[in-house]
């Protein structure tokens, strides 16, 4: 096949079209998709470990919020060496694998520890056993999912082929998080106040481990050969500590980068409040029992379902970028509508009542949220495309490392601002495992506030970022092209010395 300038491949060429597109076999993409079960089911239980500390366990809001923030900036500044780390790698199972294989295991033994912390711990020693157990379940995840999404990336080179992958692997998300939702709601805090008791949280922690130990080891035995066929370094990379501030320096003088990690940035901010504060606003201002929190839930992964077969729909007729804005409007209003109204007064539904507005506010922040996850992705393996057409290095790890810095760094930023919005309110932890307890109506309108229309302005922050963003379907093509012509020279080159 033909080659990078400065890669090499090895073994059987991957399946190329006629007209020279790089595309996996559809065996590749189906055992791809099992290794979105690291970052699903994380995302999953990740929603569960702010209630879990503070209405639970009695950390105040602030102190939760701290050791997310604390543990997600850290874990978010080793991002860029991950994918430097595996950009530079050689090995017989390709750059990617050999990195994957030891996130996985570390991911599921950290995620059992994050939710059974010992018996007895003062304050001081239970903050700093989050810090640390929510750090490494981050750090060894990451280890993981970076060079798994550079390995999508990279996997195929068509502007729809990328989509159509980030739409199988976000399917295979979609899948994980069900499974893991059905397994919180269904099995382990079944019940009225079951999210509220302190004994249930170890073996659910122990248990979705396990199911990211499976995924993760399924996905690498089935892409293994196909990944030790794509380009690795023909030589010996220097330091990596030596040459990663000078890469870091030259990805962020890519402008379709900066717009791209500018946004995610402040659009994972908005997320990150709104997952930080969803359980609070389900028990306490809507109402809600475990076992109807989980239909939400569901509705949410349905709405991003439908995103994944209208995606690649849409960019047959329009380009990756008006798909994002469309996304980020879906988002914004969701976020307004229901929960400015609840805020402000103006409707206060509980239990099912309440159930029957949230139900279509979810399915929409789903499907704009679908949108998003899809072509954001897409549009990263664009960018870091062109990052090679005009620099001449390929950096897909540090480009994928950026936007999950970004998303994660954020991520962080929101849960301590929730954690400084539950102090802020005055809510009383100490309510936390009462069931039915009396909450002041001032406490429930900020915590709505903090949930819904706080993240919708965010968002529109945001998408006004991601506004001047320019790759656009022929500027890719005319990429791509370039780049076969480069790699077709190349290869002609080492035939002939």
């Amino acid at each position: 096949m033909a080659v990078a300038e400065g890669f090499s491949g090895a073994g059987a060429p991957p399946v190329q079209p006629a007209e020279g597109e790089l595309k996996p076999p559809v065996s590749v993409k189906f055992f791809y998709c099992f290794g979105q079960v690291v970052e699903s089911s994380y995302l999953a239980v990740n929603t569960f470990v702010f209630f879990y500390y503070t209405a639970v366990l009695g950390l105040s809001g602030s102190l939760v919020g701290a050791a997310v923030a604390i543990s997600m900036c850290l874990d978010a500044a080793l991002d860029p060496l991950i994918g430097s780390w595996s950009d530079g790698m050689r090995s017989r199972l390709g750059r990617r694998l050999p990195v994957m294989l030891v996130g996985g295991p570390l991911t599921m033994v950290t995620m059992g520890l994050l939710f059974a912390p010992p018996a007895g711990m003062s304050v001081v020693l239970l903050f700093v056993w989050l810090t640390l157990t929510k750090m490494a379940v981050r750090a060894f995840a990451s280890m993981y999912n970076i060079p798994y999404f550079a390995l999508g990336g990279e996997m195929a080179d068509g502007y729809l082929e990328r989509s159509r992958i980030v739409s199988y692997r976000l399917l295979a998300g979609i899948l994980a998080s069900v499974t893991v939702t059905a397994l919180a709601y269904s099995v382990f805090f079944a019940g009225e106040g079951g999210l509220q008791r302190p004994d249930r949280y170890p073996a659910f922690g122990w248990t979705i481990g396990a199911v990211v130990l499976a995924g993760s080891l399924i996905c690498c035995a089935g892409v293994w050969r196909y990944a030790a066929t794509l380009p690795q370094p023909t030589g010996r990379p220097s330091s990596m500590f030596r040459r990663l501030p000078g890469e870091i320096a030259e990805i962020f003088r890519n402008r379709s980068f900066l717009i791209l990690f500018g946004s995610m940035l402040v659009f994972a901010s908005a997320a990150g409040i709104h997952a930080a504060l969803q359980n609070h606003t389900y028990v306490f201002v809507w109402k809600l029992r475990p076992e109807v929190m989980q239909i939400l839930s569901y509705t949410y992964l349905f709405g991003i379902l439908l995103g994944v077969p209208l995606t690649p729909f849409l960019l047959r007729f329009i380009e990756k970028k008006a798909a994002v804005l469309v996304g980020f409007a879906l988002v914004i209003c969701a976020f307004i509508l229901l929960p400015g109204a609840r805020a402000a007064g103006l409707f206060t539904p509980t239990g099912q009542e309440a159930l029957a507005w949230l139900t279509p506010t979810n399915l929409v922040v789903g499907l704009g949220s679908g949108i998003i996850f899809i072509a954001f992705p897409a549009m990263m393996a664009d960018a870091a495309e062109e990052h090679e057409f005009l620099f001449g290095a390929r950096r897909e790890g540090l480009f994928f490392s950026g936007l999950g810095f970004a998303g994660k760094a954020a991520a962080g930023v929101g849960a301590l601002l929730g954690g400084l919005a539950l102090d802020l309110l005055r809510f009383p932890k100490e309510m936390g495992r009462e069931v039915h307890a009396a909450i002041p109506e001032d406490v429930l309108a900020g915590l709505v506030f903090g949930w819904g229309p706080l993240p919708a302005l965010l968002s529109l922050a945001g998408a006004f970022i991601f506004l001047p963003y320019a790759i656009d379907r022929a500027r890719q093509q005319e990429v791509t092209a370039a780049l076969r012509a480069r790699r077709a020279r190349a290869a002609g080159r080492e035939a002939g010395s």
